[in-house]
């Protein structure tokens, strides 16, 4: 089974808004930014995620523009995986708003997939007042092919023999790991649907594509092995801001630096892990994107040390045109508590009380009543130049 929130950040803002009901939402930044959702109702002026705010603002004048409430979006998700778990204990959640349920022998409890799934998106209604997709197929991407079939608020069960009859026609971009460039190459080849990589046997797309060739054959016979992993965990956490203005100015970037790794550290404190390696993103006026990583010694989930890393990357890059967005990261992560050095020296002590101390105030009373002293007086919808 796959579920699949439906326009989720848009219809959360919806829900606790019932007065944007039936009118276009678009969820993103500010003018400057990308559409991070669009309700369906934005949709059919043409609006959709990773979409140019400013572009999507043209195309439909009368739409309610929001911010990105994350920790709200967060905060539903949960609730939504917690229902799913209740049907299966294999669920591997892949996003935000979708996971993967494994169903197998659950009838005897549940009743038949099709009653399974209508339980699961009543119970989704109950405790959100949002609607899901669902999927349910033989295999995990057929399973997540039916759940966009019927969207919003729909449920489609593909059978064993319907899996052929869907093949013949689905277009060969919609399967794994097929992009828009990967789909233009094959049509250089006459293959235009699933169905189509069959006219060639698997030793030719083995020799032509590799392990991923292999992969496709399979793919186009309606097969993939993968198993549902449960709790699996992330492999980053990261943040990026596109600036109202573009800029060349390193220390209003490093504001944002600083801001984006006070995101980063909170969010791997309350999810209990560290990483080692830190990564800058930089996009620059003309689109260009470069991003630069270093792997330090020993995990982290210090905001301070998160930020002297990405700061330290960009004053390396000695940048001398204007800048768009800048993003850090924080990856190769790792649970639990790391060994402590036997002498550990003030400053990370006083970091770390710091970081503390902050996550508690801004846990019980919001995130903007307390600021470290380089951010007072930031605005994050300020220009970018001085």
């Amino acid at each position: 089974m796959h579920v699949d929130m439906d326009a989720f950040y848009a219809s959360v803002e919806q829900s606790d808004r019932p007065e944007l009901k039936g009118k276009p939402v678009i969820v993103g930044g500010g003018r400057r930014g990308v559409v991070s959702a669009a309700s369906y109702e934005a949709r059919k002026f043409g609006i959709h995620s990773a979409m140019p705010i400013f572009q999507a603002q043209r195309l439909c004048r009368e739409g309610v523009f929001l911010p990105v409430r994350m920790e709200r979006y967060r905060e539903v998700s949960r609730r939504v995986m917690a229902i799913l778990s209740e049907v299966s204990p294999l669920v591997e959640q892949i996003s935000i708003d979708e996971a993967f349920i494994d169903i197998t022998g659950t009838e005897s409890l549940h009743g038949p997939p099709r009653v399974l799934a209508a339980h699961v998106k009543r119970a989704v209604m109950e405790h959100t007042s949002l609607t899901c997709s669902v999927g349910i197929a033989p295999n995990r991407f057929l399973a997540k092919i039916a759940s966009d079939m019927n969207k919003p608020d729909g449920l489609t069960v593909l059978e064993e023999e319907d899996v052929p009859r869907l093949l013949a026609t689905l277009p060969v971009g919609r399967l794994p790991g097929v992009g828009e460039k990967s789909a233009r190459k094959l049509a250089e080849v006459g293959v235009v649907v699933a169905a189509d990589v069959l006219r060639h046997p698997l030793d030719f797309w083995i020799r032509r594509l590799g392990k991923s060739g292999a992969t496709l054959f399979e793919h186009a016979r309606g097969i993939d092995p993968s198993p549902v992993v449960p709790d699996g965990d992330p492999k980053s956490v990261s943040a990026e801001d596109t600036f109202p203005g573009d800029t060349a100015n390193v220390g209003k970037m490093e504001q944002w630096l600083l801001m984006q790794a006070e995101s980063v550290g909170h969010s791997l404190r309350r999810d209990g892990f560290k990483g080692k390696t830190i990564t800058l993103k930089v996009k620059f006026a003309d689109f260009r994107l470069i991003t630069r990583s270093r792997t330090i010694h020993d995990p982290t989930d210090c905001t301070q040390e998160i930020f002297e890393t990405a700061s330290g990357l960009l004053r390396d890059l000695k940048i001398a045109t204007r800048v768009r967005l800048i993003g850090v990261g924080v990856s190769n992560l790792c649970r639990g508590p790391r060994q402590t050095c036997l002498f550990p020296d003030a400053a990370s002590i006083r970091h770390a009380r710091v970081d503390r101390a902050l996550d508690a105030v801004r846990e019980k009373f919001g995130n903007d009543v307390l600021k470290r002293g380089r951010l007072f007086g930031f605005k994050e919808d300020s220009d970018g130049e001085d």
